[in-house]
């Protein structure tokens, strides 16, 4: 956590992943973030993973410290208290996040009319206003063809199971929402942002050559664990262990070449084809002959002797492990990791919690915050945003239209 935008108040009307992450990134380099349910909860409030009870882990990682207040969205009264919040007065606010529909009471248009200068950042499935989310999307990019092993057929898709998409939108969205607030500084002027997940992950696939090796050649085939177009795949050990090697440059190959004493083979390869290794490209195209010659040197050494070899060298590599594994003895992933702080949550569970991802030099970490119970700050929002007196905010519960805590 740091304060850089500290003063900066952003209120989150969002379920699911893009929008909450977006709204978490601000928050843990210093903004102030209010995040508004429907009392009871949203459709995420109980997403897995979840703890025996049925706390929501994953509400829970989204939402650390945002300021939560439940309103009854159903009924007109909430919704125009939601847009009261989201409009309310101060020049580093009137900052909005949402996947709400374009049209309806979260309209831009809407808030606008409230607050001329008013940012609305709004995250969608799809440009056109079609449904969708992190893994439909992800089903028309085509990666599901080229993941998985070799043998399966092509019309046989594999799913991952990191959200992607939904994890850079939320990233592309804070930083949008960064450049329409810098954008009003400068004149004056609000503005809608609309970041659909489709035109997320249709840019990041033409950023990285993906939709251009389609159109001037093929669709990519699955390599199974092979790194497409550098050398890189899993070895086993001799005690039974995976690991990773990564060789995409050519001290990276050299390193690796050094580590695993296979300099003679490698030679003997070259002069056999024709070619250079050291070459990035002629590595991909025979990496059967390399990965052969790779992996019956790891299999004569066990992990240990294998990381000690590696490291020495200097080769790109890393141990495959489950993330329990990771969490005791990875050091710097987790563990000895000074972006994450053991915090008690709602749940009633301690875990290591992370803060901002980037490290500010010169400037102090202060530790992450827990999440917050839904409805916990209720009053506070009512009474600091809108100035609303305490019998005002005593007529709104006893009317159903907010809540406090719900535990």
């Amino acid at each position: 956590m740091y304060d850089v935008l500290k003063g900066m108040r952003v209120v989150e009307g969002a379920s699911f992943i893009a929008g909450p992450i977006c709204c978490q990134h601000l928050l843990q380099l210093g903004a102030d973030v209010i995040r508004f349910d429907m009392i009871g909860g949203g459709p995420d409030y109980s997403r897995w993973p979840v703890t025996a009870t049925g706390a929501s882990l994953y509400w829970e990682g989204l939402n650390k410290g945002k300021k939560s207040i439940a309103i009854d969205l159903s009924s007109e009264r909430g919704r125009d208290l939601a847009v009261r919040i989201a409009t309310a007065p101060g020049d580093d606010a009137g900052l909005f996040v949402t996947n709400y529909p374009v049209e309806g009471f979260l309209s831009h248009e809407r808030l606008a009319a409230r607050r001329s200068d008013m940012i609305t950042v709004r995250v969608m499935g799809w440009a056109d206003g079609r449904n969708g989310v992190d893994y439909t999307v992800n089903a028309v990019t085509g990666l599901p063809a080229m993941t998985g092993p070799t043998g399966l057929p092509q019309d046989q898709p594999v799913n991952h199971v990191l959200p992607a998409w939904d994890l850079i939108t939320g990233s592309y969205a804070a930083f949008s929402l960064m450049a329409a607030e810098r954008q009003r500084r400068l004149t004056g002027q609000g503005a809608e942002v609309r970041v659909p997940l489709s035109d997320v992950a249709a840019t990041s696939l033409g950023h990285t050559g993906q939709i251009a090796e389609v159109v001037v050649g093929a669709d990519r085939p699955r390599l199974g664990n092979d790194l497409f177009g550098a050398l890189g795949r899993d070895f086993v050990t001799a005690d039974g262990r995976r690991v990773m090697i990564v060789a995409i440059t050519g001290k990276q190959w050299s390193s690796v070449v050094e580590a695993l004493e296979i300099g003679a083979q490698v030679s003997a390869i070259e002069a056999e084809l024709g070619v250079a290794f050291a070459h990035e490209g002629q590595r991909y195209h025979h990496r059967a002959r390399l990965f052969e010659l790779m992996q019956a040197a790891i299999a004569r050494l066990s992990l240990a002797d294998a990381a000690g070899v590696l490291e020495k060298a200097g080769v790109c590599w890393s141990v495959y492990r489950k993330l329990s594994e990771t969490i005791s003895e990875e050091r710097g992933f987790i563990r000895d990791n000074p972006v994450f702080a053991e915090q008690r949550h709602p749940a009633g569970f301690a875990y290591p919690t992370p803060g901002a991802a980037a490290t500010f030099a010169g400037l102090g970490r202060a530790p992450a915050p827990r999440a917050p119970r839904l409805g916990e700050h209720t009053d506070e929002v009512l009474a600091e945003v809108l100035g609303l007196s305490t019998a005002e905010i005593a007529r709104l519960h006893d009317d159903g239209i907010v809540a406090g805590p719900h535990s």
